[in-house]
């Protein structure tokens, strides 16, 4: 292809093609997903195709997944600071710098990753959300389905089970909850999680069904415990800078592949790989224990409904006085967003 200036001085080439070559701009995507899980092919991927065509070519986007770019839990700083232009992560991962977010990670408040989705995008497109995202420029939010209790070698049918059990946490969110039911929880990036288990610093952990599969967690466990104690909370971001440097034109097309439509199409795709992350369970003979209903139960509520509580509370005592409104906000949305399924 010719440069600008080569362009100008070949007769030979429209002034329309000139304008082309002049336009276009390539975005570059940060994500931890690995290159060949169906998160990256099916959201990022489709998402890229979808800009460079709206575009007709003047936008492309380079993604890079598996935290080639940026770590995972330097993922959002990293857009933050332009190193990435657009980043997708876990607000979990930069703790207590989106904690209105996460309360859509609480029990009872999504019964799958469509129904989450539709939830996070809802309070954010509402304003609930506060100013947590001012520093970046947010294209669409989406969650996983239910996380659920995994683990190596122990089968966990009470919170009693989980006693003194060394339990990646997705969250600081999900790890209280956790340390509640007497687990000893662990930070650590997914990435990190199959080869921590390999070597034994880990003898379980929580996710959902699509994180089973797309990291090859159940090549690891044989006990699964499918008692919906959080969902995790993702963020497809822009970096403000890389934003206002595009054309108007280029901007519009950014704009009109942001928003709810995209956060339902994530949230289908996770919904499609929790069914077939189950699924393989299943076919492995794994023992799954289904415990429905967990606030309602008599085993399971009590640490639930305390993790509810702490969290909210403690955002109170934070300065932040809306938490309880939020949280109410976010169960009535789970009732609008119910027929997303």
């Amino acid at each position: 292809m010719k440069t600008p200036l080569a362009c100008l001085m070949a007769a030979s080439l429209t002034a329309l093609s000139c304008a082309s070559v002049q336009a276009a701009t390539t975005l570059r995507m940060a994500h931890f997903w690995p290159g060949a899980s169906d998160i990256n092919t099916q959201i990022f991927e489709q998402w890229a195709k979808a800009v460079e065509e709206d575009s007709g070519g003047d936008l492309r986007v380079q993604v890079f997944p598996s935290g080639t770019l940026a770590k995972a839990d330097d993922i959002y700083e990293a857009t933050v600071n332009g190193i990435a232009d657009i980043g997708a992560t876990a607000q979990g991962y930069t703790a207590g710098r989106f904690p209105l977010s996460q309360i859509v990670e609480l029990p009872g408040v999504a019964d799958s990753a469509i129904q989450g989705s539709c939830i996070l995008q809802t309070l954010y497109d509402d304003g609930g959300l506060g100013g947590e995202y001012d520093d970046t420029r947010v294209l669409f939010m989406f969650t996983t389905g239910p996380g659920y209790i995994h683990t190596v070698d122990t089968d966990v049918q009470v919170p009693a089970d989980l006693e003194g059990l060394r339990i990646r946490r997705p969250t600081a969110v999900a790890g209280d909850i956790l340390e509640n039911m007497g687990a000893s929880p662990v930070g650590m990036p997914a990435p990190d999680i199959y080869t921590s288990m390999q070597r034994g610093v880990l003898d379980g952990l929580s996710f959902p069904w699509e994180g089973m599969k797309g990291f090859r967690i159940n090549e690891l466990v044989e006990y699964h415990t499918q008692v919906p104690f959080y969902s995790l909370i993702f963020v497809a971001t822009m970096s403000q800078r890389a934003y206002d440097r595009l054309t108007p034109e280029q901007q519009a097309v950014i704009d009109a592949n942001s928003g709810m439509q995209w956060a339902l199409n994530a949230g289908e795709v996770f919904h499609a790989i929790d069914e077939v992350g189950r699924q393989e369970a299943v076919d492995a003979g794994h023992t799954i224990r289904v415990v429905d209903a967990p606030l309602d139960n008599a085993d399971w509520a009590p640490p639930l409904q305390q993790g509810i509580e702490d969290y909210l509370s403690g955002l109170e005592e934070r300065g932040l006085s809306q938490a309880h409104d939020v949280y109410q906000a976010a169960l009535a949305a789970r009732e609008s967003c119910a027929g997303t399924e």
